[in-house]
This record gives C-alpha cells, sequence and structure tokens, in this order.
C-alpha cells in the first residue's frame, strides 16, 4: 500500500436533522479499520478537509457538489438504491455517477455507476470496540424484544404479527442515537429486524452494531435479503410462517439463549480487513490524482456564513470569533479588517477575502451578539458585491427571545437598520449603503407571522449605490470633504526660464533702492518683496 493520507470522516447534517446521528455508527467503524491500518483520521460534521482524504456520510441529505474541485472526496453510500429501494433524488445519483464511491452492498452500484469494479465495497461487521466491560446475562435483560429504525406500514405490519403471538416489542418515543441508544440495546434479550423496502436489502449496519454489543438478531428474510456470509449463522433468520412458530415455541427458551450466545461467537470471527485496505489503497491514489490537479491559487468564496457550530454551512466560509464552534477561520468582522485578507485554514487551504467580491453574507441569531455592530456592518458593506444580499435573523425586541441569551448584548426592532440604511453618512459611509429588499417577522416555530406574534425577524439587505443627492448630504454633513486627487501632471508644471542674456529689469516704480534683476521671475519676485519689507521698516 501507498503511504496513507489523512483520513478525515464528513458526516452530513442539515441543521437540526437528529436523524443523521445514525452515521455515527458506520462513521466509527470507517475509522476504527483506517486506524487499524495505521491512518491518522479525524471525524467531523458537514466539514470537509482541505489537506485529507474526506469520506463522505450521508450525502443524500444534501452536498454542494462544487467542494469536490478543492476537496479530495470519497462518497459511502449507505442508502439502498435500486428498484424498491429507497427514492433519493436525482442530484445524489447525478453525484454518485460523477465521484469516486465506496458501498456497503455490491447489489446497490447498479443504480448509479456505468462501470460496478470501479466502486469498492466493503462491509460492516464486527466491532470489537463495542464489547461490553460487563453485560447482563441475556437472561436476566428486563426487554424481551427491542426495535430499532424508522416505521412504515411494511415494517408495522411485521411487527404487528410479533405481537400477535404475545410478546411485546419496545420502541423508542423519539429519536435516539449513539451510546444512549446502545444502553437499551444492552438491555435487550434480542432486538427485531424488519426490511422497510420492498427490495428487501439486509440492514447491514444496525445489525452488525447490535450484534457487536452482544445483542442477538432475529431478523426477517425474504427471497430478496442477500446478506454478508458472516451474517448467515450469526443472525436468527424468520421467513414467512416462521414467525410465528418461532416466537410462540423457541424465543426465550434455554435452547435460544444456547444458540444465540454461539452466534455472537461465530460473528466476533468476522475481519473485513482485507477489503478495508483495499479501499485504503484505492483512496490513497484517488487522493494524489486529485491533489495534483485541484486549483493551487487561494480560493476566493462567493457565500460567508457569519457564525458555525450547528449553523455551519457546506460550500460557503464560515467564519466565528469562538474556536468550539470549528469555523473555517476565525475571524472577528467587528475588528479592523485590512483587505485583501488572506490566511491558511484546514478545512478550506488557502482563502483569499476581497473588496466587492462576496454575492452573500448570512448572520443567523448573530448581530445581537456582536459588541461594535457599525463595524461588523461595515466590513460586510466592503466585502459585499454591488447589489450583494446580506441576509440576517434577529431575536424581535418585544419578544421573549431578545434577552433570554447572557451573552445578547442588544435587541433589535424595525428601527435597528436606519443608520445602514437612510443615516449611512453617521457612519462614514459614502459610495454605498443599504437598502431594506425585503423583511418579515417569525414566530417561535420561524413561520411568518403578524409583529403581535413575532419571536423573531427575518430581513434581507441589499448593498446599493447611493445617488447623487445622497453623496452630496453626506458631504455636506461629513466631517470629511471627500475631494478628489488633483494629480498635477507633469506637462503642467511649472519650470522657470534661462535668464535673459542682454538688458537689465527697470526698478519697480515708487519704491526707492530696488536693484535691477535680470534673473527671471522668482529673483524679480524676491527682489520686489526685499524693497517692500525695507520700506516698511523705513
Amino acid at each position: 500500500m501507498s503511504k496513507l493520507p489523512e483520513i478525515h470522516l464528513c458526516i452530513q447534517q442539515p441543521v437540526g436533522y437528529v436523524h443523521s446521528l445514525g452515521l455515527l455508527d458506520p462513521a466509527r467503524y470507517f475509522r476504527y479499520q483506517a486506524q487499524r491500518l495505521g491512518a491518522n483520521v479525524s471525524l467531523a460534521k458537514n466539514r470537509l478537509r482541505h489537506d485529507a482524504l474526506n469520506f463522505v456520510f450521508g450525502a443524500h441529505l444534501g452536498f454542494d457538489a462544487s467542494q469536490r474541485e478543492r476537496h479530495a472526496c470519497v462518497f459511502v453510500n449507505l442508502e439502498q438504491l435500486g428498484e424498491g429501494g429507497a427514492k433519493v433524488s436525482a442530484d445524489y445519483l447525478k453525484l454518485l455517477a460523477s465521484s469516486a464511491v465506496v458501498d456497503y452492498d455490491a447489489d446497490n452500484r447498479a443504480a448509479y455507476a456505468t462501470c460496478l469494479d470501479d466502486v469498492p465495497v466493503v462491509p460492516l461487521l464486527h466491532a470489537p470496540y463495542l464489547t461490553p466491560t460487563e453485560a447482563l446475562p441475556l437472561e436476566e435483560r428486563p426487554i424481551d424484544l427491542l426495535f430499532i429504525g424508522s416505521m412504515n406500514e411494511r415494517r408495522r405490519a411485521w411487527l404487528d404479527r410479533v405481537e400477535a403471538t404475545g410478546l411485546s416489542v419496545a420502541m423508542f418515543d423519539s429519536a435516539i442515537y449513539g451510546p444512549e441508544r446502545d444502553q437499551f440495546i444492552l438491555q435487550a434479550k434480542a432486538v427485531v429486524n424488519a426490511h422497510f423496502y420492498e427490495s428487501s436489502r439486509f440492514e447491514q449496519a444496525r445489525v452488525a452494531h447490535c450484534l457487536s454489543l452482544g445483542t442477538p438478531v432475529i431478523s426477517e428474510r425474504t427471497a430478496q435479503t442477500l446478506p454478508h456470509p458472516a451474517f448467515e449463522d450469526s443472525v436468527f433468520w424468520l421467513e414467512g410462517e416462521q414467525l410465528e412458530q418461532f416466537f410462540t415455541q423457541d424465543f426465550g427458551t434455554p435452547e435460544f439463549y444456547a444458540v444465540a450466545r454461539e452466534a455472537l461467537q461465530r460473528f466476533e470471527q468476522a475481519d473485513p480487513i482485507e477489503a478495508y485496505a483495499d479501499l485504503l489503497a484505492f483512496g490513497a491514489a484517488f487522493t494524489v490524482a486529485h491533489h495534483e490537479r485541484r486549483p493551487t491559487q487561494a480560493w476566493r468564496p462567493q457565500r460567508i456564513n457569519l457564525g458555525s457550530g450547528k449553523d455551519y454551512q457546506s460550500g460557503w466560509l464560515n467564519l466565528d470569533v469562538l474556536a468550539r464552534t470549528l469555523p473555517d477561520l476565525l475571524l472577528d468582522l467587528s475588528a479592523p479588517l485590512a483587505l485583501p485578507y488572506q490566511a491558511q485554514a484546514a478545512n478550506t487551504g488557502p482563502v483569499r477575502l476581497e473588496e466587492g467580491s462576496i454575492d452573500v453574507i448570512n448572520a443567523n441569531n448573530v448581530l445581537e451578539h456582536v459588541s461594535d455592530l457599525p463595524a461588523l456592518m461595515g466590513n460586510c458593506l466592503r466585502l459585499l458585491t454591488t447589489d450583494g444580499e446580506f441576509h440576517i435573523e434577529v431575536p424581535y425586541e418585544h419578544a421573549p427571545t431578545a434577552w433570554q441569551d447572557p451573552t445578547h448584548v442588544r435587541a433589535m426592532n424595525e428601527n435597528s437598520w436606519i443608520y445602514y440604511t437612510e443615516w449611512f453618512w453617521y457612519l462614514g459611509w459614502f459610495e454605498h449603503r443599504f437598502q431594506v429588499e425585503r423583511s418579515s417577522y417569525l414566530d417561535l416555530q420561524l413561520k411568518e407571522c403578524a409583529r403581535e406574534g413575532a419571536a423573531f425577524m427575518r430581513l434581507v439587505l441589499r448593498k446599493v449605490e447611493t445617488t447623487l443627492a445622497e453623496r452630496t448630504v453626506a458631504r455636506t454633513l461629513q466631517a470629511e470633504l471627500r475631494l478628489p486627487i488633483d494629480a498635477v501632471e507633469p506637462r503642467h508644471l511649472y519650470r522657470p526660464q534661462p535668464a535673459a542674456a542682454v538688458g537689465s529689469v527697470a526698478g519697480v516704480a515708487g519704491v526707492a533702492g530696488v536693484a535691477s534683476v535680470a534673473s527671471g521671475p522668482r529673483s524679480v519676485v524676491a527682489s520686489f518683496a526685499a524693497a517692500v519689507a525695507t520700506s516698511i521698516a523705513a
């Protein structure tokens, strides 16, 4: 294997979308296998690394494809694709068809790849790091059967058949993932698994995770279910009418627990390290080729997001003043900013900000925290192109949301924008100002509402050129005169002529004792001034 690149695992998560946490399990598994092979691995939500090979999880939830130009990306497909599978967007299939992809199931590849052999396949099998240090014996666990996953009519019908045998299936009443969910898996005698789609592709990631935690899995099986060989004798498979017989006669018996323990032990022997070694060899070659052809000049972003953390925007330049929010750049736009500004960032590589280069700036619940808001507004005005937009959302002054955060330094209302739109000259602005393009009130659910029910304000400010009349007002009221520099061209510079060769200059009439001069206008003026001074002194 060639020298391994730095590995970065990126989980795509739309703002507030809790179900992206379901990608934590496969991402952890990829991290573990890469570390076994000697790679350095980092993991983050939505953030790519310029210096690494990025494995992207959850791109079906949205991904800015232009990021592939500057970042080496391999997309991890975990969706069931093809006839009877998940209904993903055409954009996602187009992304897979034009990118480097790794899949967990070979049968998915036909939905997007023209050459199936170009797509590596790696299974999700036993995860030794999940083995509990202490685990309740299966017989003593308080939950008989546990179901994990999204619900639809197909699954509901299968689970109804289970409960019709007299058993109860425990389910979560809210979304829960990661180690918090694992606490329940460790208390279950078994997890039941039913297929979501008619394609009946096996839910490999979920089942492998449960087995790795030491909890048996009882799964539906149809003629279309084609599991990895490691699951064949590690899962209790139920086809057709076997369900009723199993849950009325077999489940919970001493024989069930004995078979379950043997199945769990067999699953521990499943090791896909060779598949992951091949994947990293593929990734290393891909990274070298990508980094050789990607742009070498600094990135000049056209969109800036003020804030990071949960509000991070993929494909934008994300700025923040707090390192813990993991922004692309730590940069305070309320401080003096010399443009052009150039920096090096782990996420973006070299980046350059220039005056008049940004199309959109977004500030979602940021402005109420800024200590020097006029300075920030001025820097944003400088960065935006003419007609560029500043998208703003702030708590409304009279709403409970206005002062609930102890870091708020101001409340905002309809008059908060006058200085940036009408009285711009107070701020020292001259050639450009903002104008309110549109505004609205939002309730606590961020839906538009009347002013009386407002919790937030949302508005768009557009950068516009000031009119001639507005500039006249500004010139009148500002301390600076703002006159252009009237440079004198070299051809207009005065150059004295050489002294006359003959004759003398007559004395100045009315002034006694003026000497004759023949040395040009400068000498005449000097002599005249001296004579006047003598006359005054006398």
